[in-house]
């Protein structure tokens, strides 16, 4: 009985796994580089949200449901009858 790891793997899969790790490496890359930044700024890194605020996605949601409504037009009432 063979392992995985004994079978030889596609490039496309080796690509696949080199390019999954140097992603990971420039997340926490950048992370670090945020992180120093925030600290010679004095600052929180990631910011705190204020109390009292809304998420940002709710914002978000919000606006783009204000988009849509503006963007269908004035709306009309039907006659009735």
């Amino acid at each position: 009985m063979t392992s995985d790891n004994d079978r030889p793997r596609s490039l496309r899969d080796i690509e696949l796994e080199v390019l999954e790790e140097g992603r990971e490496w420039t997340r926490q890359r950048l992370e670090q580089k945020l992180q120093e930044e925030a600290n010679r700024q004095g600052g929180v890194f990631p910011p705190e949200q204020p109390k009292g605020s809304a998420p940002a996605k709710a914002i978000d949601e919000s606006a783009k449901r204000r988009g849509r409504r503006q963007a269908g037009g004035v709306a009309r009432s039907r006659p009735r009858g």
